[in-house]
């Protein structure tokens, strides 16, 4: 099994209180397909400009990640900038520059097409209903959105909904969406709107998982150090994703399996900035923090 992946592709610039970088590689799609990767090969869809640096195609080479649905054309690279403050969950916004990105018209190659697993990462709802048009009976359909999509493009966002299997929202998009405070509320009404499953992040307080016969909580991961939320969220869906694609097998089991292993990729990520960490990540180091990630959510009956 592969997987489908749609999304941004990003020259970032970030900045903490303690440490500043420029010309990291971002995007929901490239954190998304390394995340994915790491269970399933990738067909990525997404454009870049010109000033694309090389070494980050070949680190998407090194992933195993098939390229021929990335476009290259004339100009710069969708380029963005924030800042976070102490408290890390806080994050300012300083510029964004669309460049490339602004006329973006995905095109699926033909070998994509009948790619079975889709991830349609945080991009405009009207482009990810682009994507998903071109593919055909894909067996399983992920959307990620933002809360710029919920204010501006509701109808199509709505619209989306009802033609994905799983949405992935954090909490505050979640309580924007719907107009619930309760995230139980909120995830009972997006399950309403179409998709047969819903997430909702909630960052260092783990995430919910929704449908009409399951409901899942998990916990995130304890970390004592993290250098660099960005993206986070991406690796989550991408993780997610692909390990559904790596059992192609939908059930709750597997799906309670997927929501940890996403978290388990996030939780790595956040330990260094852009996809560094992720560069050394093994199997193994998977492995034993899913491990952790089990021993400490069991509990035995007295």
């Amino acid at each position: 099994m592969s997987v489908l992946i749609t999304g941004s592709v990003a020259l970032d610039s970030v900045k903490t209180p303690v440490e500043e970088h420029h010309d990291l590689l971002g995007g929901s799609a490239s954190y998304a397909s390394v995340a994915a990767s790491f269970f399933v090969p990738v067909n990525m869809v997404g454009i870049v400009g010109t000033d694309f640096p090389k070494k980050y195609i070949e680190l998407y080479r090194k992933h195993g990640i098939n390229l021929d649905g990335l476009q290259v054309a004339e100009g710069q690279t969708f380029r963005w900038s924030g800042e976070y403050e102490w408290d890390l969950n806080q994050r300012r916004t300083l510029s964004v520059c669309l460049n490339v990105f602004e006329t973006f018209l995905p095109r699926l190659p033909d070998a994509y097409k009948a790619t079975p697993y889709v991830l349609l990462a945080n991009i405009s709802p009207q482009l990810q209903r682009h994507v998903l048009a071109q593919v055909a009976a894909p067996k399983f359909v992920v959307a990620d959105t933002m809360d710029l999509w919920i204010e501006t493009q509701r109808d199509a966002l709505v619209e989306l909904l009802r033609q994905v299997d799983c949405l992935v929202l954090n909490e505050s998009e979640a309580r924007e969406f719907t107009k619930q405070t309760n995230l139980i509320k909120a995830g009972r009404h997006i399950l309403k709107q179409g998709p047969k499953f819903v997430i909702i992040k909630k960052g260092e307080h783990g995430c919910l998982l929704f449908a009409n016969d399951m409901f899942f909580s998990a916990p995130a991961y304890p970390l004592e150090d993290i250098h660099d939320p960005t993206g986070a969220g991406d690796c989550f869906a991408g993780a997610f994703t692909g390990y559904l694609a790596g059992r192609d097998r939908i059930d709750h089991h597997s799906l309670r399996n997927a929501v940890i292993h996403g978290s388990v990729i996030a939780s790595y990520c956040v330990e260094d900035f852009s996809l560094t960490r992720l560069q050394s990540l093994t199997q193994s180091e998977i492995k034993q923090r899913y491990d952790l990630f089990q021993s400490m959510s069991r509990f035995e009956m007295e």
